[in-house]
C-alpha cells in the first residue's frame, strides 16, 4: 500500500496471503475508502473491519503525524492532503468503490470525491458523517486555537478522549498536535464553487453534541445526483460502534456484495441513496 492509505481488515490479510481455514481468498469486488475524524488513526475504523464482507477491500486514510507516519510534518490545509490522497488512490488497482468520511473526514471525503471525479474515477457513493455541509463554514471561536487544556476538555466532553488522559501530556501531546492541525484544516476550509455529481448519503446521530442535525439535509446542495439522509444514536462518534458500523456499511455497500451481519441498531426510516 501507499503511504497515504492503509489496507485494513480482510483486505490486509488477503494482501498478505493469509486467511482462516483452507478456503482461498476471493479477489475483492468492491473497495471502501474511509477517512477518519480529526487526529484519527486508521484504527478508528477497526469496528468496520469486522463487519465488512471478505470480498470488500477497506483502505483507510493515514495522514502525516499519526500511525506509521508519526514523525512526518503535519499538514494544516485540506488541499495538500486531498492532492496526495487522490494521487495515490488513483494508483491502486481499479475497483468500484464508495467513500465514507467521518467528521473532518467528511470534508476530506467530499473534496476527494471531487478530485477523483475530475480524474474520471468517481466513487459510486459518498457517505458524509457527523459534519455540517460546506454551506455552513466554521466560524470563530475556532477550536484549533484553544489551549491544550481547553482542547482536551472539549474532546473529553464529546467522547473523543478518555477523562483519565486529561493529566497525561506525555501521552496525548502527539495526538493533540495532529488533532489541532486537522481542526485548522477543517476550520479554514471553504465551500468550492462547484459540487459533485456523485450521490451523497448524509449520516448523523440525533444525540451528537457537535453537529446541528437539521443542517445535514443540506448536503443535498452539494450534489446533482441522488441524496439520502439517515440518523442513528451514539453521540459524535456513533459511526465507530460495531452495530452502527454494520448498519451503515449495509447502506453503503452495493447489493451485489456478500450479505453483512445483522445489525442490532435500527436507523431512521429516511430513504437512503446508493447503488443498490
Amino acid at each position: 500500500m501507499s503511504g497515504w492509505w492503509m489496507r485494513a481488515g480482510s483486505g490486509a490479510r488477503r494482501a498478505a496471503g493469509g486467511g482462516s481455514g483452507s478456503a482461498p481468498w476471493a479477489r475483492p469486488r468492491f473497495r471502501l475508502v474511509a477517512l477518519p475524524h480529526a487526529g484519527g488513526w486508521p484504527s478508528a475504523f477497526r469496528s468496520w473491519w469486522q463487519v465488512l464482507p471478505e470480498d470488500v477491500e477497506c483502505v483507510v486514510a493515514q495522514l502525516p503525524g499519526r500511525g506509521a507516519r508519526i514523525n512526518e510534518p503535519l499538514l494544516h490545509r485540506v488541499e495538500p492532503m486531498v492532492d496526495a490522497l487522490a494521487r495515490e488512490l488513483a494508483e491502486l488497482e481499479p475497483l468500484p468503490y464508495a467513500v465514507v468520511g467521518h467528521s473532518f473526514g467528511s470534508v476530506l471525503g467530499y473534496e476527494l470525491t471531487r478530485a477523483m471525479e475530475a480524474k474520471g474515477l468517481p466513487p459510486a457513493l459518498l457517505a458524509v458523517s457527523a459534519r455540517q455541509p460546506p454551506c455552513f463554514p466554521s466560524e470563530p471561536p475556532f477550536a484549533h486555537r484553544r489551549t491544550d487544556a481547553e482542547l482536551l476538555q472539549h474532546l473529553t466532553d464529546i467522547g473523543g478522549m478518555s477523562p483519565g488522559l486529561m493529566g497525561r501530556a506525555d501521552l496525548v501531546g502527539p495526538s493533540l498536535r495532529a488533532i489541532r492541525a486537522d481542526l485548522e484544516a477543517m476550520e479554514t476550509y471553504r465551500r468550492p464553487r462547484s459540487g459533485t455529481g456523485v450521490p451523497i448519503l448524509a449520516l448523523g446521530a440525533v444525540d451528537d453534541p457537535v453537529v446541528i442535525g437539521d443542517r445535514m439535509h443540506l448536503w443535498s446542495l452539494e450534489t446533482s445526483g441522488a441524496f439520502g439522509h439517515r440518523t442513528f444514536t451514539g453521540g459524535h462518534f456513533y459511526l465507530y460502534t460495531p452495530a452502527n458500523a454494520a448498519a451503515v456499511a449495509a447502506l453503503v455497500l452495493p447489493a451485489s456484495a456478500v450479505p453483512l451481519p445483522a445489525a442490532s441498531s435500527t436507523p431512521s426510516p429516511d430513504v437512503p441513496v446508493g447503488h443498490r
